[in-house]
């Protein structure tokens, strides 16, 4: 019971095990975007994964460990119209696991592991256009009819290391091809009138390995079926290096073949001279070599011999890309089939090291009006050969490329193309010329000049001024100062510039591309200089992000131009806090960008505030407060002051304006007293020089009583509050009673001033005096005042 238990507890981990895969390879891939497209390649699934997308449009499923698809993987995705299974591990799909996706239009199963092919996987696929099937391992395709539903595919690949045989019924149902595209490296059977079910192919390819030569009846029979519904045939990975290796190609001499491209092929003397010989009088007028191989010198004898007619003439265009000659130095010149470059219109020889033209053969080229020769390695000297010197070759062509050879004397270059007055292109970039001359000659309508990648460093008025399009991108350009009136776009990225051209100089300038450069920033000015100007690329510079360049890129630029770069490249240089950041996220303060402003507004404001504060302090007597406060801190330094330090009677408090009733009554009255009462008055007993605070302290200090002639000038005499706050400082700091008003008149406690609160205090706990108008209660005033005055038991006297 215990092994059976165990082994029962391993099974259950092995199936949990398991379904966690299974789950784990139907739930990891959720990248899916707005635009309902889903890439789950290279996610290691082993299933096709359930997606919580519902609605998607396009399924990449590529590169991962699928092996089976069943019946329900795309069933809930109803709109699917494309779907991408290549390199999984495929061996099995059910026969109706594309019954649900109807609406499929795209579908790669290449490099699987597919060995039989069903017509059933079709049949719903009414819609579908592409189709691949390549790199699988299925031998055939199938028992006939695969394709009989899809009768608007457009795109067909199939083909195999495997794949041994066609039959007739493998295309019934293709109506119309744009390109079909067949790999059969082993390819042994092929039954004739297969691809005649194909009513037109635009562009077949047959890729197959290994020399031509091998299976001539087969490779007879397809180009011959082929030749009759196809335009454009392209022949792959081939080898064309035996006698009589070309010979398949007289089925396509007279048929309906326009274009004939070689691409991966190997050619011999002996084989090109048989193809020219085979091919001379076809209908042929596309021939294309690319990434293949030529032996030999060039030696086609055959072919030198034959004397093709002129009107016989089809072949327009000539496309040689990285063709290797391996004794090209050694080979010879064209001289001998001068006859057949009449009527060539259109050549193009890139990357295969062409080192010269001879002056004849280029005088045979009398249709050329487009010629390609850039990647090889054309020197001044060669090109004064090859131009016979300027002397009036090419006289059609509009459109040369001489870019990326070893030119380096413009002012030769242009004198030799002088005489083309048909030339409107030139592309004459990634060559080196230093030195820019201060005068050309160039062709009369020349619009569109590339000179870009060419280390130029000044440019001279020897630019061509009927220029519609100038490309100076990655040169060492500091400064443009050439006027071209009719320059439409201009193109000067990867330069020095630190400024804006000057628009004056180009006034009919639409396009402008001035990326990567030095540029510090960008204003209306700039622009406005450019009357036309339309689309504006000027990323990738360094910026100040400053505050009129910032506001200008974030608000005003775009009603002026459209920036035809991303915003992305707009980034900032400096100030050091910003570097990094995109102009467009920059938000400057009202401070850093209006800093007068802001210290002048800054300003104002403290200086209103100071106005409203000094209002405020005047109404609300601050200062006096203030002072007062200060006075009284004094006053509280100072030590008490002792009885023997008293010198007078009575300290009189009066406002200036009463000091006629003062000195004429008071003072009189008091003093004829005898014994006479000490009386200090300010005018009297102040000690000059001497501040006036601390002779209100000091006479206040060393009087017995202070009297308040009260009245309506006292209560609006400022020194007289300071009296009477020291006095009533006086009266409560030392708990004695000092103080002795006198009202000289009637005063309504409502007018007394609220800076008068002490009065008010004083008059409210004290009993005051008040000076009668009738002289009969005089007596009485001046009886009562001296008591009050000899209250006090310590008398001076």
């Amino acid at each position: 019971m215990g092994v059976l238990f165990i082994k029962l507890c391993k099974l259950f981990l092995v199936c949990l095990f398991t379904s966690y895969s299974a789950i784990c390879g139907r739930h990891n891939c959720h990248l899916c975007d707005e635009r309902s497209i889903c890439d789950c390649s290279a996610e290691e699934l082993l299933q096709v994964p359930n997606l919580p997308m519902k609605n998607i449009l396009v399924l990449n499923l590529s590169f991962n460990n699928i092996e089976i698809v069943t019946e329900t993987d795309f069933k809930v995705w109803t709109e699917l119209k494309a779907l991408s299974l290549q390199n999984n591990k495929i061996h099995s799909i059910h026969e109706k696991a594309f019954r649900f996706p109807k609406k499929l239009e795209y579908l790669d199963l290449s490099y699987n592991q597919l060995g039989n092919l069903s017509p059933s996987w079709f049949n719903d696929l009414v819609l579908l256009q592409h189709l691949n099937i390549l790199g699988n391992i299925y031998r055939t395709l199938g028992q006939g009819f695969i394709f009989q539903s899809l009768g608007g595919l457009k795109s067909l690949k199939f083909g195999n290391p495997s794949f041994k045989a066609i039959s007739n019924k493998d295309f019934v149902g293709i109506q119309k091809l744009d390109d079909m595209e067949l790999h059969g490296s082993h390819l042994k059977e092929y039954e004739k009138g297969s691809f005649r079910h194909i009513k037109h192919i635009s562009h077949a390819i047959l890729s197959i390995h290994g020399p031509f030569e091998n299976d001539g009846v087969l490779i007879r029979k397809m180009l011959k079926d082929l030749s009759n519904c196809t335009t454009h045939l392209e022949l792959k990975d081939i080898e064309l290096t035996l006698p009589n290796s070309v010979q398949s190609f007289s089925e396509i001499c007279h048929a309906g073949v326009k274009k004939l491209t070689f691409r991966n092929v190997s050619l011999s003397d002996e084989a090109v001279d048989d193809f020219i010989t085979v091919t001379i009088n076809s209908g042929l007028s596309y021939l294309g070599i690319e990434d293949s191989r030529l032996s030999g010198k060039g030696a086609w004898k055959k072919a030198s011999k034959i004397k093709p007619a002129l009107k016989a003439l089809k072949l327009e265009a000539v496309n040689i890309k990285n063709l290797e000659i391996t004794n090209f130095y050694a080979f010879t010149s064209f001289l001998d089939f001068r006859n057949y470059l009449h009527s060539l219109k259109r050549v193009t020889i890139i990357d295969s090291k062409v080192f010269l033209i001879p002056c004849l053969t280029s005088q045979s080229f009398q249709s050329l009006e487009y010629l390609d020769l850039s990647g090889n390695l054309l020197t001044d000297y060669a090109m004064k050969e090859s131009a016979c010197h300027g002397n009036g070759t090419w006289k059609n062509l509009q459109y040369l490329n001489l870019s990326k050879n070893s030119l380096k004397f413009l002012g030769q270059l242009s004198q030799l193309l002088t005489n083309l007055n048909k030339l409107v292109s030139l592309d004459i970039s990634q060559n080196t010329f230093f030195d820019v001359p201060e005068s050309c000659n160039w062709p009369p309508n020349l619009q569109y000049l590339n000179l870009s990648t060419s280390k130029i460093q000044l440019l001279t008025p020897s630019i061509p001024q009927s220029l519609h399009i100038l490309d100076l991108s990655n040169n060492d350009l500091t400064v443009f100062t050439v006027k071209l009136p009719l320059l439409k776009e201009l193109y000067v990225s990867g330069n020095k510039f630190m400024q804006m051209p000057d628009g004056r100089l180009v006034p009919s300038l639409e396009v402008l591309s001035i990326t990567g450069n030095k540029l510090n920033t960008l204003n209306m000015k700039n622009i406005k200089a450019f009357e036309k100007l339309a689309l504006l690329e000027a990323g990738n510079n360094k910026y100040v992000c400053s505050c009129e360049f910032v506001p200008f890129m974030q608000k005003d630029i775009t009603h002026m131009v459209k920036l035809n770069d991303s915003r992305q490249d707009y980034v900032c240089d400096s100030p050091s806090v910003m570097k990094g950041l995109l102009v467009w996220d920059i938000h400057h303060s009202v401070f850093e960008c209006h800093m007068m402003i802001s210290l002048a507004v800054m300003c104002t404001g403290i200086l209103f505030v100071f106005f409203i504060i000094v209002i405020l302090c005047y109404k609300f007597h601050v200062l006096w407060y203030l002072r007062m406060t200060w006075a009284w801190i004094q006053a509280k330094r100072k030590p008490t002051t002792r009885v023997n330090n008293i010198y007078y009677d009575a300290f009189i408090s009066y406002s200036e304006r009463d000091s006629e009733w003062v000195e004429n009554y008071l003072v009189n009255e008091l003093e004829s007293t005898q014994p006479p009462f000490r009386l200090c008055l300010h005018k009297r007993d102040f000690l000059p020089g001497k501040w006036i605070m601390d002779n209100i302290i000091n006479s206040i200090e060393q009087s017995q009583k202070t009297l308040f002639v009260l009245s309506k000038h006292f209560v609006s005499s400022e020194w007289c509050r300071y009296e009477l706050d020291f006095s009533h400082f006086r009266l409560f700091d030392e708990n004695n009673d000092t103080a002795i008003l006198i009202l000289l008149e009637p005063i309504p406690k409502e007018t007394i001033p609220k800076r008068f609160c002490k009065l008010r205090k004083l008059m409210n706990s004290q009993t005051y005096l008040e000076w009668p108008e009738d002289e009969a209660l005089q007596p009485i005033f001046w009886h009562n005042l001296k008591l009050a005055i000899k209250r006090e038991e310590f008398n001076l006297r």
